[in-house]
Formats: C-alpha cells, sequence, structure tokens
C-alpha cells in the first residue's frame, strides 16, 4: 500500500468532516486567483496547495522534476512524467502535510503563501483534451434505452457483449463545472409530424458518467493492452455529458448522436489520481460470454465510487438518483485495449468516458430519459415542482465518492445551469 494512502493519516491542515479532499485524496488540478495567473495546485481540505510556490521554494528538490513544471495552464506536461514519477510527487505532498511533519507547517511564512482558501480561487480546465472517446459501458443502461426504443426481449444488440462500445466526440465544447449551458437546438420529429421541425430541445437531458485521462503518448500502429493500460491512465473525473434527447432520436441513424452531444459536457475540476483509488478496487461484472483474448484480463478493475445525481441548488436540492461506477460491465483497461487493437494512437491529455452509469433499479438510473422512462413517469423535486426532462433554470450536479475503512475520497461537484436557448 503507498504510504499517502493510509487510512490513518492525520494533516496539519484542517479538513472537516464530510471533506472530499481528505491527505489520502490529494487531487491535481489548475487554478487561479486574483493574483496569479493558471497554475497546478494540489486540493487538501477546504484549501489549494500552489505547487509552483512549492517547487521554487525547494520543497520537491531531488525529485527530479523539469524546471516550470507546475507553472502551467495545462496539467499535460506534468502527467506526461508519467504515473510513477507524479506518484512520487503525491507521496512527497502527502509527506509535506502529514501531522507529524514540520517541514512546511513551522514554516510560518511558506505554510501562508502555498495554501490559499478555496473560497479565493477559480478552477480551470485540468487538462487540454486533444481527443474525447464516449463509450456505452453500463448493461443496465444499454439494456433500460434497448428495452425502451426497441424489442425488450433483445435490448442488447448483438455486439454490446463482445466489444465496448463506443463513439469519437467533440472537444472544444467539454467545459469546466459550474460552467453555464444553453439549451440546444436543432431538428425534431414530433410522433404527429411526416416532417421535421427547427426547435429547441424539449427533452433534454443529463448523463452520469466517469472519465478517466491518460497520461501517454503512443505510437500510431501500436496497441496497449489490458495488462499495460494502467500505466496510461492517470487519473479520473465526473462527466455529464449533457444529451438532447429529441434531436437525438431523429438524427443518430446512420452514424450515431452529432447534435445532440456535441453542444456540451461538463467535467469536474479536480483529477482525483488512480493512485488516491487503489484501495477501492473491487471485482466486476462477470462477463458471459467469454471476450476475445485481447479484452481478458485479471485482477480487480472495477472501483467501489458511489454516485449521486442532485437537480437544485442549497435547500431546493433533490436527490434523483444514487448510482455506482462498480456496475460498470466493460473497465477502463478493456476500454483502452479495445481502443487501440486497430493502431488508433494515445495522446497526453484524452478524455475517455464511461458512457450513462446505471444500477439495476430505479433509484440508480443514471439519465432522465430512464428515470421517468421517456417522460412517460415525472418525478417531483423537494419544491414539489415535477419533472420529466431538464427545464431552463435548472442546475444539475453530479457527486462521486469512495469510502473505505474510515476515508473518503470525493471528486468535488460537477455542475452546470440550464439557460434558455440563444
Amino acid at each position: 500500500m503507498s504510504k499517502a494512502n493510509n487510512p490513518k493519516l492525520k494533516s496539519w491542515v484542517e479538513v472537516p468532516a464530510g471533506s472530499d479532499f481528505p491527505i489520502q485524496n490529494l487531487p491535481f488540478g489548475i487554478f487561479k486567483t486574483q493574483y496569479l495567473t493558471a497554475v497546478a495546485g494540489v486540493a487538501i481540505g477546504k484549501h489549494v496547495l500552489d505547487l509552483v510556490y512549492l517547487y521554487e521554494k525547494g520543497f520537491f528538490d531531488g525529485l527530479g522534476l523539469p524546471p516550470g513544471i507546475f507553472n502551467q495552464e495545462y496539467l499535460n506536461p506534468f502527467i506526461a512524467l508519467g504515473r510513477k514519477k507524479c506518484g512520487e510527487v503525491r507521496e512527497r505532498v502527502s509527506e509535506l502535510l502529514r501531522s507529524d511533519n514540520d517541514e512546511l507547517q513551522n514554516n510560518v511564512a511558506a505554510r501562508e503563501l502555498a495554501l490559499i482558501p478555496m473560497e479565493e480561487v477559480e478552477m480551470r480546465m485540468p487538462v487540454q483534451i486533444p481527443n474525447y472517446t464516449d463509450f456505452y459501458s453500463s448493461e443496465e443502461h444499454a439494456t433500460n434505452v434497448g428495452t425502451m426504443f426497441r424489442d425488450p426481449k433483445n435490448a442488447l444488440l448483438p455486439n454490446w457483449k463482445h466489444l465496448p462500445v463506443g463513439y469519437h466526440g467533440r472537444t472544444s465544447s467539454i467545459v469546466i463545472s459550474g460552467t453555464p449551458i444553453h439549451r440546444p437546438k436543432g431538428q425534431i420529429k414530433l410522433p404527429d409530424s411526416e416532417s421535421p421541425i427547427f426547435s429547441a430541445c424539449k427533452k433534454l437531458d443529463f448523463e452520469l458518467e466517469m472519465a478517466f485521462i491518460t497520461c501517454a503518448n503512443t505510437a500510431l500502429g501500436s496497441s496497449v493492452s489490458t495488462r499495460d493500460a494502467e500505466d496510461n491512465i492517470f487519473g479520473m473525473v465526473l462527466l455529464n455529458d449533457w444529451s438532447a434527447r429529441d434531436i437525438q432520436t431523429w438524427e443518430y441513424v446512420p452514424l450515431g448522436p452529432f447534435l445532440a452531444k456535441n453542444f456540451a459536457s461538463t467535467i469536474s475540476p479536480w483529477i482525483v489520481t488512480m493512485d488516491a483509488l487503489e484501495p477501492f478496487r473491487v471485482e466486476g461484472p462477470k462477463q458471459n460470454p467469454k471476450v476475445l483474448p485481447y479484452l481478458s484480463y485479471e485482477g480487480k478493475k472495477n472501483y467501489d465510487i458511489g454516485l449521486e445525481i442532485v437537480i437544485g441548488e442549497g435547500k431546493n436540492e433533490t436527490v434523483v438518483s444514487k448510482s455506482n461506477f462498480k456496475y460498470m460491465y466493460w473497465n477502463m483497461c478493456q476500454q483502452l485495449a479495445h481502443h487501440t487493437i486497430n493502431g488508433c494512437n494515445l495522446q497526453v491529455g484524452d478524455l475517455y468516458g464511461s458512457g450513462t452509469i446505471s444500477g439495476p433499479e430505479k433509484g440508480s438510473y443514471g439519465s432522465m430519459l430512464e428515470i421517468t422512462w421517456n417522460g412517460k413517469e415525472p418525478i417531483k423535486l423537494n419544491d414539489g415542482s415535477e419533472r420529466r426532462f431538464i427545464e431552463d433554470g435548472d442546475t444539475v450536479t453530479l457527486r462521486g465518492i469512495a469510502a473505505k475503512d474510515g476515508v473518503r475520497i470525493g471528486f468535488g461537484d460537477c455542475s452546470g445551469k440550464i439557460l434558455p436557448s440563444l
């Protein structure tokens, strides 16, 4: 077990009960303040630790880090150092923050300059994303959608249990949590009409997803095995892949979603490292039929991460679903192996979405499409209003928590408010 993952560790920095960011987490992100341009930081409790300051004051001496590695607009150069080197930095940060270490704790000037209250920072996109791939890896979600729109007895298409289905998405419209989203417009075909109309989306939906970020460039023509896949994955974020269901219904045959998806996807700002998630490994669902050899794997490749979806803000929050990342039928190693088996090359900062994560019960579904069964079964919010899909003015927030042995590793909020169409 990594020393930084020890559940007994305590920090000299105050970490409130229920915080997403205890000393066992230490996620990486990019932040700016009124006085600082965008630089790399680590979350601890209700503070952000300025990695540029620590580097310049010699706290990372001996790690062989390149000059200016943290003084960057994105984390790409840092994570390109590889999981091993990034893990060494996380271990060093953990040392500096431990209650029994006085290097930073007793250096009053350094402590006050290195630790910045979260309310004083603005979080930025953590990585520059070269490519975005979205998978479709939840059996429960795929079954629900297949049941809803096709033959319930044959809800899964014949290929679904043989390969991780996926498609390439748009990177320019991936935004950081807190960014407002305008309701998309496009062609919609109403049930009682022979021709489509042009309209603002009437069935706007969220999709509860998680995404992993790669930390290596691979050569075109090469492939990554399930055995080596984890060496190429730096960490994870929450992902809301907003979806315009009525636009999608009309456009998706024969090539899949286009305007229904490319208007916006929201990610959480802190990248929780795979090293921090190591204690939360679990077995995945039994895969039947047996997969082809290039998709076979050994060990526990799923992660027990509790997820929830909230509509509303503050006292008006309503939790509309609770799910878990452990339900994923296809794991990340299989996704990456399949993605590259044809010679597709990886790039540092690539984002790979899990696809909507649904559990076995209605209370664990990952989209309004499923929760309201395409609008036929509206839900009631705490303020008394009803929802079939997402309305203008609604704020949707995704949250994720991995908890074990008294340690609570969180991802921070992944939120977006829907504004009317422009």
